[in-house]
C-alpha cells in the first residue's frame, strides 16, 4: 500500500471502500488513536481498515529501518471492532515482511509480558484504552519494555502519510495459544495475600474483566466482581478509573458489601484506581505516594519518576524524605514516564492517571494495572492494623482536583498551550501575583505547572490522546486556594475561542 492516504473520505461511499483513509492527527506523541466510528454518532471516521493496514505496513517498514528483528507480538482489546482492526494491521505488517505472533484477546500488559515470554522485541497492541466506544488505536514499541515516543511516532507518520512503506517477503503469521493464562499465572506466582481482604473489582465491562478477578482470586483475595462481564457496549460506564461515574459505582459497592477497598481497571488493564473502605476515592498520585513510602522502606535511597499532573507530596512528604527517596517530575504519558524511569534507574514510575511502572526486582518496567493492584494489597498486608482509609489519612492533607479535560481540537491544542505558557512566563517576569502570592516556579517540561508561594499549583497541558486540554490543581493549604487556582486558570482559558466545554469541573 504505497500510495498516499486521504485525510477524509465520506463513509458509505465507493471511495471509502477503495481508498486509504487516515487523519494525520491520529499519530500522537506516543501512540496512535483515531475515531473509527460508532452507530450512535454522526462523527465521520478518521481511519478505515485500509488505513489500519497502511499503518501496519508503515510500522513494519520502520522496524526494518531501525534494524530490529522483524518479529512482533500483536493483541487486541474487547471492542466490537478491535479484532477486525488487528487483522487489518496484521495484513500490513506481513506485507512489510514481519513475523506476526498473535496472542488474541489481551490487555496491554499481556502484550508487553508476551514480548519477554516469547523473546520478541516488538509489540503492537490494538486498543483505545479508556476512550469511549468508536475510538481505536495502537500502542507500539520495538525495544522492550519501552513504547514509542515522539521521534518514532513522527517517523512512522512520515512513512505512512507519504506512502513510503516497503513491501518485503518473509511475512508470516502464528497464533500463540494460551498467552492469557501464562500471563495470569506469572502475575500470581509467589504473590499469596495472607491478610483477609474483601475487594470490589470493577472493570466497566472492559477487557480487564477476563483477567483481573481471576488473578486476584488466585492470590487469595475475596473478590466482589463489579461489571466484570465483557460487554463492548460498556452499558454501566466507560472503563476509566479517573471517571467519576466509575468511581461513584465503586464507592457504592464498597459501602454495600463492607469491602476493604475497591480497585477499578481501565479498558486495556494497564491502569487501576482505588476507593477505600470508607468510600473515599483516592487519586492515583496519592496512592503512588503511599506505594513510594512502602517501597522506599524496603529499598534504600529509592528513586521515583512522576508526571507533572501529580501531587507535590512526592517532594514534601516527611516519610519519603526520612527514607531517602528521590523524586523526579517529568512529562505526562506512559511512554515518557516509562523511558525516564529507565534513564534514571528509578525503582518505579508513577502517573496520576494510574499508570505505574515497576523495575526489577518488582517488575519488568512496563505498566500493569493488575500488578499495581497486587502491590497495593501487599502494602495493606504489611500494615495489618491499618485500613486503606487509615493509610489515606496518614498522608499530609492536600486539596486536589480530578483531571479535567476541556475540549480543544487536535489541530490547535498545542498552539493554544504555547500561548498559555507564554502568558504565565510574562506574569512571572513582571512579578504579577495570583491570589496575592508570587509565582515561585514554572515547570514547562509539559505545558505549564504554576507553583505559588504556599505550594498551591495548577497545570495546563495538551492531552496526548484526545482533542482536549488537561487541567489539574492542588493546594496543600486549603480548599479555597485550590478553587482559586482553578478559577485563575479557567478565566485565562475562557479567552480562547478554541477551547470548549469541560468534561467535569471541581
Amino acid at each position: 500500500m504505497k500510495h498516499r492516504p486521504f485525510s477524509s473520505l465520506a463513509p458509505n461511499s465507493v471511495g471509502f471502500e477503495n481508498q486509504i483513509l487516515i487523519k494525520p492527527t491520529g499519530f500522537r506523541e506516543y501512540d496512535a488513536r483515531w475515531w473509527f466510528g460508532h452507530p450512535s454518532s454522526d462523527q465521520p471516521p478518521e481511519i478505515n481498515l485500509y488505513g489500519i493496514q497502511a499503518v501496519g505496513a508503515g510500522l513494519g517498514t520502520l522496524i526494518h529501518e531501525l534494524g530490529i528483528k522483524p518479529q512482533i507480538v500483536v493483541g487486541h482489546d474487547f471492542r466490537s471492532y478491535s479484532l477486525s482492526i488487528k487483522q487489518a494491521l496484521i495484513v500490513g505488517l506481513m506485507e512489510a515482511g514481519i513475523e506476526v505472533l498473535d496472542i488474541g484477546l489481551a490487555l496491554s500488559p499481556t502484550a508487553y509480558f508476551a514480548q519477554f515470554n516469547l523473546d520478541c522485541p516488538c509489540v503492537a497492541m490494538v486498543t483505545a484504552s479508556h476512550n469511549s466506544n468508536g475510538w481505536t488505536g495502537v500502542k507500539m514499541g520495538v525495544n522492550r519494555p519501552l513504547t514509542f515516543g515522539p521521534s518514532e511516532m513522527s517517523r512512522l507518520k512520515e512513512i505512512v502519510l507519504r506512502g513510503q512503506s516497503i513491501t518485503r517477503t518473509g511475512g508470516t503469521y502464528v497464533f500463540v495459544q494460551r498467552m492469557a493464562k501464562t500471563y495470569m499465572k506469572d502475575l500470581s506466582l509467589g504473590m499469596k495475600i495472607k491478610r483477609n481482604l474483601k475487594v470490589v473489582v470493577a472493570c466497566g465491562n472492559g477487557t480487564a474483566g477476563a483477567f483481573a478477578p481471576h488473578v486476584l482470586k488466585a492470590i487469595g483475595v475475596d473478590v466482589i466482581p463489579l461489571n466484570c462481564d465483557l460487554d463492548y457496549n460498556f452499558p454501566a460506564y466507560n472503563p476509566n478509573p479517573e471517571d467519576m461515574k466509575m468511581l461513584h459505582a465503586m464507592r457504592h459497592a464498597v459501602l454495600e458489601h463492607g469491602a476493604d477497598l475497591a480497585i477499578g481497571f481501565d479498558g486495556d488493564g494497564d491502569r487501576c484506581g482505588i476507593v477505600d473502605n470508607e468510600g473515599e476515592e483516592i487519586f492515583a498520585d496519592k496512592v503512588g505516594v503511599l506505594l513510594a513510602r512502602d517501597l522506599s522502606a524496603e529499598h534504600k535511597n529509592a528513586r521515583f519518576v512522576v508526571d507533572v499532573k501529580s501531587t507535590g507530596l512526592y517532594k514534601t512528604d516527611p516519610v519519603l524524605q526520612r527514607q531517602g527517596a528521590t523524586t523526579y517530575y517529568y512529562k505526562t504519558g506512559h511512554s515518557y514516564i516509562k523511558a525516564r524511569t529507565q534513564e534514571v534507574g528509578a525503582l518505579a514510575g508513577l502517573e496520576k492517571s494510574g499508570h505505574y511502572f515497576f523495575n526489577a526486582p518488582i517488575g519488568r518496567g512496563y505498566d500493569d494495572g493488575i500488578l499495581s493492584a497486587i502491590l497495593i494489597l501487599k502494602m495493606l498486608e504489611r500494615n495489618p492494623n491499618s485500613s486503606m482509609a487509615d493509610l489515606r489519612r496518614s498522608l499530609p492533607m492536600t486539596w486536589g482536583s480530578p483531571t479535567m479535560s476541556p475540549y480543544c481540537a487536535d489541530e490547535v491544542k498545542y498552539e493554544v498551550v504555547e500561548q498559555v505558557v507564554a502568558e504565565y512566563k510574562l506574569m512571572e517576569e513582571q512579578q504579577q501575583t495570583i491570589m496575592g502570592q508570587n509565582i515561585t516556579e514554572l515547570i514547562t517540561v509539559n505545558g505549564v505547572r504554576i507553583v505559588l508561594e504556599d505550594g498551591t499549583w495548577g497545570l495546563v497541558r495538551a492531552s496526548s490522546n484526545t482533542p482536549n486540554l488537561v487541567v489539574v490543581v492542588e493546594s496543600p493549604t486549603s480548599e479555597k486556594m485550590k478553587i482559586g487556582m482553578f478559577y485563575e486558570i479557567e478565566a485565562r482559558l475562557s479567552k480562547y475561542k478554541e477551547i470548549g466545554e469541560y468534561d467535569q469541573k471541581i
